[in-house]
């Protein structure tokens, strides 16, 4: 398997998917702007998501991939379908009763992720009424996940990289054509997240049955799989899910700020996942089954070269990524949102959370390359230490950046506590020597750094000014931004091949 051609394969889907996003970020701040009704919806819509990020895709996956990669090097398809069949039932199981408590402790929930709603009565019961909704959410994106890791482990990785799509076609549908039809017409987003995940669902099931993996209900709770499963996982949604508790504990913070805070942080925290996910989440997802396949085969010289791999892919994408957020963050806020009741303010209000989010987009990729270094050797302990330690880093950085930054400081935190996690996953791997730098790595950085450079002083020089970006139609905006990011495009990729870069230098295969 050629990875180079499978990460373009999940990155491409991926965009797809992310494009449909922004479409729907843009319908819904056309339609309810940023304010009440959706710092409301997105508290709602944020806590399953979560819990979807920590225990599911975060947790499960990178605890269930290397046990079931292992089980399908090393052991019979019969055993195989037991471990399948016994997580699968296992997890389901617990979802419900999750969702249960959930949507049986709403207000309690609301209380605690935003507590700052408590002082508006109708605000805060809103955002309970809506996570009623939103709850069940994570028993099917959960199973979807699960769905996820089995077909990735069979290199069938396109079918969960378009899947997301199906959450944003609901979100623009559901607002579109239905909102009318509610009483209060922001409900139409919680009960687009509730048939959205379950439409994922579906989308998936057919594509587990031509492999014939489709799960059957046994409950085997001494499988000694399913028993390493549940042991790797509760650690491991501190290890690899750090940044997201760190975000909902953002929205505790921000909650206490102005009416619109919690909403700036989602737009622009929309803007940076697109390249997190693209990047960051594509690499991780490939990387891991061949990781885990290597560390069976006790390969090390190949896992710390599939590693190495890994890493330059990162900074040759994610750098000039981070770059482009910071130099293009106001033409792309105003491109993609500034429009209907999302107001000038709030577009320089996202504007200042997305330069924030900017300076550690890097640290965010970063750690999905890594933490897979440590979950497909089954070592959690290591990332369960850096993280614990990197979120409390992370709110004394919210502490000491609120009151001068505002919504902006606590987006910074963030992406600083990435970078901290970043660094110690790395300082780990290299301690204990799994990961070995292959050589030419400084005249690399240097290459990078210059193409970088370039590309930033070609697009800061022919971006328009700020005027032009609050003030013009999207009919001028769009286009004006696609351009820029062509531009761009067109000046590091120049650059690179100007030092000699070569789309072939980067080819590998994976196990």
């Amino acid at each position: 398997m050629n990875l180079l051609r499978a990460l373009a394969t999940v990155s491409g889907l991926t965009v797809v998917s992310r494009i449909l996003g922004y479409a729907r970020d843009f319908v819904i701040a056309r339609a309810f702007g940023a304010g009440f009704a959706t710092d409301a919806f997105f508290v709602a819509f944020r806590i399953p998501n979560l819990l979807r990020r920590l225990f599911a895709e975060g947790a499960f996956s990178q605890a269930f991939v290397p046990v079931l990669a292992q089980a399908k090097n090393t052991r019979g398809e019969e055993e195989v379908r037991t471990l399948i069949d016994g997580a699968a039932t296992l997890l389901f199981l617990a979802l419900v009763v999750v969702a249960a408590i959930g949507m049986a402790a709403a207000p309690l929930v609301v209380y605690i992720s935003a507590p700052g709603f408590a002082s508006d009565p109708e605000k805060f019961e809103l955002t309970a009424t809506m996570l009623r909704i939103t709850f069940p959410y994570i028993v099917f994106i959960a199973l979807v996940a699960f769905s996820a890791g089995v077909l990735n482990t069979w290199n069938r990785f396109s079918v969960p990289a378009i899947t997301p799509a199906f959450l944003n076609l609901s979100f623009i549908v559901g607002a579109l054509a239905f909102g009318r039809y509610f009483e209060r017409p922001v409900l139409v987003l919680a009960w687009a997240v509730f048939f959205g995940g379950a439409l994922q669902l579906a989308f998936q099931v057919p594509f587990l049955a031509k492999l014939g993996l489709l799960p059957r209900w046994r409950l085997d709770w001494r499988h000694p799989g399913v028993r390493r499963i549940l042991k790797l996982m509760a650690p491991a949604a501190f290890g690899v899910s750090i940044s997201q508790v760190s975000l909902l504990i953002n929205t505790i913070f921000a909650s206490f700020l102005v009416s619109g805070s919690v909403s700036w942080l989602y737009y622009a925290d929309r803007l940076m996942e697109f390249p997190a996910g693209v990047l960051g989440v594509a690499l991780g997802t490939i990387l891991l089954p061949s990781l885990s396949k290597y560390h069976a085969d006790d390969n090390r010289e190949e896992y710390s070269r599939l590693l190495d791999w890994g890493l330059r892919l990162t900074i040759l994408l994610a750098v000039p990524s981070a770059a482009a957020l910071a130099v293009l963050a106001l033409p792309l806020v105003c491109a993609l949102f500034n429009y209907g009741r999302f107001t000038e303010q709030d577009a320089w209000m996202v504007r200042d959370a997305l330069v924030a989010y900017s300076v550690g987009l890097i640290g965010m990729i970063l750690v999905k390359i890594l933490a897979p270094g440590f979950y497909a050797r089954q070592n959690i302990v290591t990332p369960v230490k850096i993280g614990i330690s990197t979120l409390l880093l992370t709110q004394l950085m919210n502490l000491a950046f609120i009151f001068p930054l505002r919504h902006a400081g606590l987006a910074l935190a963030i992406g600083l506590g990435a970078c901290v996690n970043a660094a110690l996953l790395f300082w780990f791997l290299r301690r204990d020597g799994v990961y070995l730098p292959q050589p030419g790595w400084l005249v690399f950085v240097l290459k990078v750094g210059a193409s970088v450079g370039f590309m930033a002083i070609v697009l800061y020089s022919t971006m328009a000014d700020a005027a032009w970006w609050l003030a013009a139609s999207w009919k001028a905006k769009i286009p004006a931004v696609l351009g820029l990011v062509a531009l761009g495009t067109l000046a590091y990729a120049g650059s690179l091949l100007a030092f000699g870069f070569r789309p072939r230098d980067f080819s590998r295969r994976g196990a």
